[in-house]
């Protein structure tokens, strides 16, 4: 039993409120930055226990980090729940996976790769392409293979489909991008045959066995859906086509399923995540009740309206989202600047670090933040020319974290 509902519902604003109440059906939230959906969802978990409509040990919250699930759970604790699942996609599959291999597949539980840039550069040197095995062509193609096998894309179609979705990747050689693109494919066929010999499974395995086993054994399936019976999905403009085929087959025919997202927020499309599932959800549930938080918390109104002006000039506020309002004081007004090329973006941010520091500013309380590594790499470079120390705190790839 969580803790009263008086305590559950207490300081909630009315939008998140009106969540937290919507306890049964299919739900569908649309939450923009700093809008509290993290406490709304799990306040309507408690809210949903306390009502009789699940069980906490029925319960399967899902979310992309082990950090946001690390979070999830402290906050069902602190609200009296201390065995409700918190997981990401990969966490959950593996556990099933490692718990049914036995009786699914047989034989002992084969290795797990977590990084993969070992096995990537052995399958360079198999392939006996020209590409350098270096840091960043390593990143690159581990990259293209996380792409392809979420999406489900073989070694023998990779090219064709990597040029048909305009995939572009930078290897440190002076081959055209589709030499590059059909390398790439032979490297990743070698990829897979080396993890084959090696009896090893990467992430992106664990999925795909974890749905190849809930699809061909009812058994199996019936017992996991059997277990969850009441879900949770957070960042659901991330998920990807794979994941979505793995979410599809723990629910089950049934609509006990609460996302929450917003289109806009979508940043894992370069692993094959897609915003589309949260669009077209009320498409698969009709009667699925939608709900907006627009108010946010973690902002000024400066940033806010600086952020909705940038959705908004490049079309991502539909019928679907809604604009943020924030709820706090005004502060300093961002500034917003566009360059006509990258290395005038590169100097123009590199000058304003060199005045800052001109200014008094620690060098160590100066962040810059970019949208890919290669461009953190040309940041760091350009800095290195300016004399500026500078570290890149985020080089490794995204299923190499510690936290994913």
């Amino acid at each position: 039993m969580a803790i009263d509902n008086a305590a559950i519902l207490a300081e909630l604003d009315s939008d998140q409120l009106a969540v937290v109440k919507a306890i049964t059906g299919p739900v569908c939230v649309i939450a923009g930055a700093g809008t509290g959906k993290t406490r709304v969802i799990t306040n309507r978990i408690a809210y949903a226990i306390n009502a009789g409509v699940t069980d906490p040990t029925k319960v399967l919250a899902l979310t992309f980090t082990a950090k946001a699930a690390g979070e999830m759970r402290a906050r069902l604790r602190a609200l009296g729940i201390s065995n409700a699942s918190a997981r990401t996609f990969h966490s959950a599959a593996l556990k099933q996976l490692l718990y049914f291999w036995p009786y699914a597949f047989g034989g002992q539980f084969p290795s797990l790769l977590t990084t993969k840039s070992g096995f990537i550069s052995q399958a360079i040197t198999r392939a006996e392409v020209a590409i350098p095995a270096q840091v960043n062509a390593l990143r690159e193609i581990a990259s293209e293979i996380e792409w392809a096998k979420v999406l489900e894309i073989s070694p023998e179609n990779y090219q064709q489909e990597a040029i048909a979705n305009n995939r572009l990747v930078r290897l440190p050689n002076s081959k055209g991008e589709s030499e590059n693109l059909s390398m790439i494919a032979q490297v990743y066929e070698a990829y897979e045959s080396l993890k084959k010999q090696e009896r090893t499974l990467d992430f992106e395995d664990v999925l795909l066995l974890t749905v190849g086993m809930l699809e061909e054994d009812r058994g199996v399936r019936e017992r996991v859906q059997d277990q969850y019976r009441y879900f949770t999905v957070d960042e659901y403009q991330d998920v990807s086509p794979l994941q979505q085929r793995l979410l599809n087959l723990w629910l089950g025919s049934r609509q006990e399923i609460c996302v929450v997202g917003d289109a806009a927020q979508t940043i894992y499309s370069f692993a094959g995540a897609t915003s589309n599932f949260l669009l077209n959800f009320q498409n698969r549930f009709p009667n699925a009740q939608v709900f907006r938080l627009s108010r946010g918390y973690r902002s000024t109104p400066e940033i806010i309206n600086t952020a909705n002006a940038i959705l908004r000039a490049a079309n991502l506020v539909s019928d679907h989202g809604s604009e943020l309002q924030s709820a706090n004081a005004h502060g300093e007004k961002p500034a917003v600047n566009g360059f006509n090329s990258t290395q005038d973006e590169i100097s123009y941010v590199v000058g304003e670090v060199v005045k800052s520091i001109s200014e008094g500013v620690d060098s160590s309380q100066i962040a810059v933040l970019a949208r890919t590594n290669a461009q953190l790499d040309q940041v760091k470079s350009a800095l290195n020319n300016a004399r500026i120390p500078s570290q890149i705190r985020s080089g490794e790839r995204f299923f190499d974290r510690t936290d994913v």
